[in-house]
Parts: C-alpha cells; structure tokens; sequence
C-alpha cells in the first residue's frame, strides 16, 4: 500500500515523523494465534477472549443461526491500524453493518488518500509539536496538512456528489465510498468505508455531527448553503429494521460509548416504542477498558441490558466481556475468526435492502398500533 507524506523532509514537522509508518494489519489466521488462544488463554481475561472467539465462531457464525452481526467501534481504532481487521471481517461477510463513532470514519480516509500516520511517542512536548504543525493521538503522530486535505477532499466530495436534503448517515458513507473507489480504485484493500461500499456494508454514525467529517458538512451547508441533512431519525429506523428483520442478532462491541448504545437501543425502541417485542439480542461481545462499577453505558453488562430488553435473558450464556484494550484483543479475535471453518460466509449486502427493511418496520409497526387500539 502506497504511503504520502504533506510536505517536504526540510519542514519543522519532519524531526517528530520519522517512526515507521502505521499500516493497515490484515489478519490471516495465523494457526500459531489461534493455538494460543485454544491452550494458552485459559483464565481471567484471557479466558475470557477465548470464550469471545468461540462465541463468535461457534455461534453467531453457525449458518444455522443466520446471525445478523453488528459491529460496533469507539476510540482511536483507525489511527492505531486495525481498520485492516475490520476491512478484513468486511471481505468475508463476517459483519454485517457498522456503527462506529465519525472520527474513526474521518481518520480512516487518512488511509485511503494514502497519507502517513507515524508511530511516536506519547511523551512528547505538546507545544512544539503544535507550533512545527504535528497532530496527536497518544503515540500516532502526523502533519496537521493531513487533516486539511482529508477535509478539502470531503468538501469537494460533497459538492460534486450534489446531495441535497434528508439523507441517513449510511448512505453519505456509501456515497463517499463509492467516490472514494471512483477516483482511488485500489484504496478498497486499505479503507474501510472504500470497502464497506464494495461489499454493501451499511456504516452508520451515531453522532453525524461529532467528527471532522460533520465539521465539513456543516461547512457544506452554511458556503454552499446545501440543503443536505444527515438524519438520525433515518439511522435509528434502518437499524431497527435490521435488527427486526434478522433471524438471530448478534453484536461486536468495540470500547462503548455511544456506538454500543446506538446499536443495543434498538430492541427497546421496537419494543417501547413501536409496540413490536423482538426479544433482545442474541450474541453479545464486548471488548472493553470501561467497568461497570461507573455507571456508564461503556462499562454496563450484558446482564444489565437484560433489564432493558437489549438482551434476551436466555442467552447470557453466549454473551461475554473481555477486559482488555481493543488495539490487543481485537486483531487476535480476527486471526481466531478468520482461521475458523466458518472465517468466510455469504454476504447479506444490507446496504442495498435497507428501503424494503425500513417499509417492513412501518407496515409491523402500523399492525401493532391498529392492535393495540383495537384491544
């Protein structure tokens, strides 16, 4: 994969860049990892990423269950690398649909307009690396001309794609996908979103306006005076139509935050408020660094959302919280996955079905109401 760095090596941002450049790790399902994670990972967290892995292989991917898997992304996973594994999950139909949080969306085209992302240190003096124009995230460094020209380029996406009102946050990333492999037809092996428009992967945001991308869409709307809407009523419906329309319901939770929440609120806004009991989610996996003695969503159990309705209460056996940083345990959960006998499956391409899911819900959601009127 190709790499371009802004700029010339005579800059002042130049002395903070020169760690090795941060790629995209495809996993392979590497017969060694997997060996691992069979014998050696037997207690505390690390049992609990086996029994992750197996969850996920044994169960949601069993073609029995027909399983619908959401994954689901918060904190700074592009910039760290582990795109590829989901790119990866994406190719083989191992997922579904996304929610992730915008920045991860936003620093993912970083990757596929071929830009830098360096490794560095996170002890850095702050005020020199913002006077030498050097942004960072922990210990990924890069040139803030990254992020002007990742922001020029969805400026210019979104004039020239003409959008105008109402859309959901999926079909902005598809369209956005779709130019991406227009113009940068080899960037599908190393862009999430590139790939996700390829392979029919509706992406949602739970929070459009939260990101760099939002940021250019306002700009969009007060230069350009755009009447382009993301709507989140549109992205709260076609989820719930997804997970209505699923056989199974199955989730992999990356961090928390409000991605996990977007996904999970949909069992109880068929339930509450559309009048249609689903009966929770099947599966549940969550890679996490939160607790749950917070009180937050991040750190909440799939126990907890039993109480909700987010979870069915006859399936606990198959939910499970791995304790662990996601940057660690989750490309080990996909070499695990992709080594599996089931590490590939046939595509569901929701992106594609998402009208017929949504006129689903209404039609049962009208069924529902005229019921309960008439009761």
């Amino acid at each position: 994969m190709p790499h371009r760095s802004p700029g010339t090596t005579d800059t002042p941002a130049a002395r903070h860049l020169r760690g090795k450049p941060i790629r995209y790790y495809r996993p392979r399902g590497d017969a060694g990892v997997r060996m691992l994670i069979e014998e050696g990972f037997q207690a505390f967290n690390a049992g609990r990423l086996s029994e992750a892995c197996h969850v996920f292989t044994d169960r949601m991917l069993d073609p029995a269950h027909d399983t619908t898997v959401g994954l689901t992304m918060a904190g700074a996973l592009t910039p760290a690398g582990l795109g590829g594994c989901v790119i990866e999950l994406l190719d083989r139909g191992l997922v579904d649909f996304v929610i992730s949080t915008g920045a991860n969306l936003y620093h993912d085209l970083h990757y596929a307009l071929n830009f830098t992302l360096h490794r560095g240190s996170p002890f850095l003096d702050d005020v020199e690396l913002y006077e030498d124009g050097v942004i960072r995230i922990y210990d990924v460094l890069f040139p803030a001309t990254v992020l002007l020209e990742t922001d020029a380029y969805i400026r210019d996406f979104l004039v020239r794609s003409a959008l105008d009102g109402p859309i959901s946050s999926a079909e902005l990333h598809y369209r956005l996908g779709r130019d991406l492999l227009e113009r940068r037809t080899e960037c599908e092996e190393y862009s999430v979103v590139a790939k996700a428009a390829a392979t029919g992967v509706p992406i949602y945001t739970s929070s459009p306006g939260d990101s760099s991308i939002g940021m250019n869409v306002a700009w969009h709307r007060l230069m350009e005076r755009s009447g382009l809407i993301v709507d989140p009523s549109r992205d709260v419906n076609e989820v719930c139509a997804i997970i209505l329309a699923a056989e199974k319901n199955g989730c992999v939770i990356l961090g928390g935050g409000s991605p996990k929440n977007f996904y999970l609120q949909g069992q109880p806004t068929l339930w509450e408020v559309y009048g249609i009991p689903k009966g929770g989610n099947d599966y549940f996996i969550q890679i996490t660094t939160d607790q749950v003695v917070w009180g937050g969503l991040s750190g909440a159990t799939p126990a907890e959302a039993v109480s909700w309705g987010k979870v069915n209460p006859g399936v606990l056996p198959d939910t499970v919280v791995v304790y662990a940083d996601s940057t660690i345990a989750f490309p080990l959960f996909c070499e695990y996955a992709v080594g599996s006998e089931r590490g590939r499956r046939e595509r569901k391409e929701l992106l594609h079905r998402r009208a017929a899911l949504a006129e689903a819900l209404e039609r049962q959601a009208r069924e529902a109401r005229a019921g309960g009127a008439g009761s």
